[in-house]
């Protein structure tokens, strides 16, 4: 029997509940969900087992191990994470302690000193999900602890003095860059006098990037790594190798680099990036990895009026998925930002033609040359900003080749303006395939009648009050938004059957006064399926209502498709308002009923 005043243990309270408590990587137990434990204590866990050769059973989190307040007081201080030299986790094995209280970098010093102080540990670490501190504990010649930085912590095994002591064979890669990145961006955004601008910071840590990507290609897997930085070595000289090492990366891409670029950092910074890259093989990194880790830097560098925002990675899967890229196809991006949509049509192309190799018996190394050859031949983006050109070209240098195909173009310029490398390779109606989320925005119009003549779009269009017909005049339009004009574009560089996934603000398919915007997208194209995506699906970065639109353009005689048109509404799109995950993703799900429908219609 209820009685007054009891309280119902509802199945939401319980689902509430549940999403305040995550499960602790190193002990299993069910633990809060704080900020700290999210974003630090649970991601250097993870790390340490993952990235440094550590294992769980002489790891210490739950429950807390603590320091004493003497060597013979009581266990006073407890700590986030304990390391033991082995499984024996007893007070006098204790090899590193972590700290991941939320304090800034003098703080957490001072209390990593004291727990080292009064402990067995020869290492500390002070990691607060943004930055870190790494120390060693050392007694001098009078017997005095004292303590030095160290550019990493040891793998499990290794010497400290052996941190930076790097074979090419030794670089394994790491599931963790997201976090590496986040921690980089951090410190040079809190430590740098004079780059105070995140586009700034971002291209610094893109132009040691690469750095690491140029020593991991060119060196042997016997050699000792060029990109490292020693526990005792001068940090002057490890800004002279990286510096002597971005003079090569400057002549090996002389189509993203000019001879004027430059590394700013001081040694002191430089040995702090080195230092947390050089345990890792970069271009060995799974793609999703090395995309979060990009965005990390890159999305606070686009919040300024440009339009320009990420796309999330599960809306990139979903429209390669539908649209379906094949290889000996050209497919491009006309608005490619940081490459996320070249990059996974890649990685779709690329398990085409595995499974081709393997009917084909093909060996490894002809497989390969195909990959190059296709990333090559048939991939191509443009974007007008610079930045975000060389990303994508980054991008596309890790994960094996086709940096040769990105250029750094004003898209919605008539072609004649732009210059002619990019002419040789981008032209109009010779794209099989075109994938893109253009920038959306009324405060940034398109403007000049150079431009806008280009396209049907750019002239005043009125409607017929009679027959509620749209005319277009032959009066060009002072200015449109750039979005309009995309589609027109993006249409153009389509051959005949070619197809398109475009990202779309909702006013667009639905304003009463776009609707000439529409009748030019039926006139020119076939309709191939539409999926509405809710609000949350862009924000944080933008509340614009979007749709994806799939498009096949008409060959010449226009004649309409009488193929029944896939429609989709996605009501959970795998992160809330504010960007963080959540477990319902409607979008992997509409790609494979989109697949079902394609199989049902071509029975």
């Amino acid at each position: 029997m209820i009685k007054k005043g009891d309280t119902l243990n509802t199945d939401s309270e319980q689902a509430k509940k549940r999403s305040e408590t995550i499960i602790d990587f190193i002990s299993d137990q069910i633990i809060k969900a704080s900020p700290e434990e999210i974003e630090a204590t649970q991601v250097f866990s993870r790390k340490l087992v993952e990235d440094f050769g550590y294992v769980k059973k002489q790891i210490q989190t739950r429950p807390q191990f603590k320091i004493k307040q003497s060597p013979s007081g009581i266990e006073k201080y407890p700590v986030d994470i304990a390391v033991f030299n082995d499984e024996n986790r007893n007070y006098d094995n204790l090899y590193l302690i972590v700290e991941c209280k939320r304090k800034n970098r003098t703080d957490g010093l001072k209390q990593l000193k004291i727990y080292l102080s009064l402990s067995s540990a020869q290492i500390g670490v002070w990691f607060n999900g943004e930055q870190h501190v790494y120390l060693q504990k050392v007694l001098d010649s009078q017997g005095r602890v004292t303590y030095r930085e160290l550019p990493n912590i040891p793998k499990k095994g290794q010497r400290v003095e052996d941190i930076g002591k790097y074979k090419r064979s030794d670089l394994k890669p790491t599931n963790n860059l997201k976090a590496i990145f986040k921690d980089m961006r951090n410190h040079l955004a809190g430590n740098i006098t004079g780059i105070t601008r995140d586009e700034s910071i971002a291209q610094e840590i893109m132009n040691i990037l690469f750095c690491k990507i140029y020593d991991e290609v060119n060196i042997g897997l016997n050699d000792e790594v060029t990109f490292r930085a020693g526990v005792d070595e001068d940090k002057e000289k490890v800004k002279d190798r990286i510096l002597e090492l971005f003079n090569k990366v400057k002549e090996e891409y002389n189509d993203v680099f000019s001879e004027n670029d430059e590394i700013n950092l001081d040694a002191y910074t430089i040995v702090y990036i080195v230092g947390e890259l050089q345990n890792y093989c970069i271009t060995e990194a799974q793609r999703d990895v090395i995309g979060d880790a990009f965005e990390v830097f890159i999305g606070p560098a686009l919040r300024g009026g440009e339009g320009q925002f990420f796309t999330p990675r599960n809306v990139v899967k979903m429209a390669i998925q539908m649209l379906d890229p094949k290889p000996g196809e050209m497919i491009i991006d006309p608005a490619c930002g940081s490459g996320g949509f070249l990059i996974v049509a890649l990685e779709k192309v690329w398990i085409d033609l595995a499974t081709e190799g393997k009917k084909k018996g093909w060996s490894e190394s002809i497989l390969l040359n195909k990959k190059r050859d296709v990333a090559t031949r048939y991939f191509r983006g443009l974007d007008k900003d610079s930045f975000l050109a060389k990303v994508t070209k980054a991008y596309m240098a890790i994960v094996g080749d086709g940096r040769g195909g990105v250029f750094c173009e004003n898209t919605l310029k008539n072609p004649k303006e732009w210059n002619s490398s990019t002419r040789d390779k981008i032209k109009l109606s010779n794209f099989d395939a075109l994938v893109t989320n253009p920038p959306f925005g009324s405060k940034i119009p398109v403007k000049g009648d150079d431009t806008l003549n280009q396209y049907e779009l750019g002239y005043k269009w009125s409607k017929d009050r009679k027959n509620s017909v749209w005319n277009k005049s032959n009066k060009l339009l002072d200015k449109q938004p750039p979005q309009i004009l995309f589609i027109e574009r993006c249409i153009q560089l389509l051959k005949p059957k070619g197809r398109m996934a475009i990202v779309l603000p909702d006013g667009i398919l639905g304003n009463v006064t776009d609707g000439y915007v529409r009748k030019v997208i039926l006139e020119k194209t076939n309709i191939l399926a539409i999926v509405d995506v809710p609000s949350e699906t862009f924000l944080p970065s933008t509340s614009t209502k979007t749709s994806i639109l799939f498009l096949e353009k008409k060959e010449e005689n226009g004649k309409k498709s009488n193929r029944p048109i896939f429609m989709a509404i996605a009501e959970e799109c795998g992160h809330d308002r504010r960007g963080k995950e959540t477990k319902e993703d409607d979008l992997p799900k509409i790609a494979e009923e989109y697949k079902k429908f394609l199989r049902k219609y071509n029975a």
